[in-house]
């Protein structure tokens, strides 16, 4: 039987993030807007655990500013074709793993961009579990585009939340973000909710945290595998779900370019440039599996990996495009997650950009 491949989208195949480009290129200030109200998904969704909210609902809540702005089906789709951007030797890495294992994609992202990035990938799409919008079906008055323009423009200009460590309550804030929290708080739950534009929360709901561990368990009844069989690659707050249950059922968990949500809930750190790393591990953990994929990466050096069972192929490509200094891949431990969480995180704002890459 073959393992069960499952790879987030953006961060370990592609340096988009879309929705925030989306939302970047259409609303006034949209980037500004989109990182206000990605620090409040944050919030909601890991320290206040808000019911009914999960990480990545970011991609609701920004819904009614695009289409106060006008943003349809055909302009997400031909913006997010044309904004493509892969990871390096992505498109190698997938053809590869499509022939080892069963392969899959979970994306928090719009369909629009997940269709774009299967084509551009030659992966079938129906083998990939992402947001399902059809924006073009909602209606919004001119009153009301008016006003969520507005309230656009407030947003952006608001300072971006800074999450403590250990963070349990709005009282654990400072002074300034408990004023922001609360003021988004009253916009959205109050007076976007009481809007008719407020209908599109109801009607989309993002594949983000509990959705993507849900969509694990569908490709692995799909496959006939079990979740031990089963190598998890994500780099947010939006894979947590899925690190937890992929590493509940014995199954690898695995960081690439994360950011300090999914350094701590990994197994494996990956900061690379390239992907051709990723598909050295799912060789490994396809036919050895997964103690001994562990062996390899806690020996990670030229020397090492010259005498271990990794595809000589695969070794040979990575040398060639790495000749003086190997991609870091380390396993996470209690003792080096705060380091690695900082180096991740920095090297990941160097590979997708300073906006992006502080993203949660």
């Amino acid at each position: 039987m073959k393992r069960v491949f499952v790879s987030d989208c953006e961060g370990p195949i592609s340096k988009n993030d879309n929705a925030f480009e989306i939302t970047s290129h259409f609303v006034s200030d949209g980037d500004k807007l989109f990182t206000v109200l990605s620090k409040y998904d944050d919030v909601l969704a890991d320290v206040f655990k808000k019911p009914r909210y999960k990480a990545g609902d970011t991609l609701k809540l920004i819904l009614p500013f695009l289409k106060a702005c006008d943003v349809t089906d055909h302009k997400m789709k031909e913006f997010s074709a044309k904004s493509l951007v892969l990871i390096t030797n992505a498109k190698v890495t997938l053809s590869y793993v499509k022939n080892i294992a069963d392969a899959f994609i979970v994306s928090t992202s719009y369909e629009h961009y997940v269709k774009a990035l299967c084509q551009a990938l030659d992966f079938p799409y129906e083998n990939a579990y992402c947001t399902k919008l059809k924006i073009d079906k909602h209606t919004i008055t001119k009153e009301e585009k008016v006003k969520l323009k507005e309230i656009a423009r407030e947003i952006a200009q608001m300072p971006s939340i800074e999450i403590p460590q250990q963070a349990k309550s709005i009282e654990d804030f400072s002074q300034e973000d408990q004023k922001t929290i609360r003021r988004l708080d009253e916009i959205f739950w109050n007076k976007i909710a009481n809007m008719n534009s407020a209908k599109i929360f109801s009607e989309i709901n993002p594949l983000g945290g509990s959705e993507k561990a849900e969509s694990v368990k569908d490709a692995v009844q799909r496959t006939g595998a079990t979740l031990a069989d089963v190598m998890y690659i994500g780099d947010s707050i939006t894979d947590v779900e899925a690190f937890k249950l992929v590493k509940e059922k014995d199954g690898l968990a695995v960081s690439f370019n994360g950011n300090r949500y999914a350094i701590k809930n990994a197994e494996i750190a990956i900061l690379s440039e390239n992907s051709i790393v990723t598909a050295v591990i799912a060789d490994l953990f396809s036919r050895y599996g997964k103690q001994q994929t562990l062996d390899v990466v806690e020996n990670w050096n030229r020397r090492a990996l010259h005498n271990s069972p990794a595809n000589r192929t695969l070794l040979n490509h990575l040398f060639a495009l790495q000749p003086r200094k190997l991609p870091k891949v380390k396993i996470i431990t209690n003792e080096n997650m705060e380091i690695l969480a900082k180096e991740s995180s920095k090297f990941r704002k160097e590979v997708r950009g300073e906006a992006i890459g502080k993203l949660g």
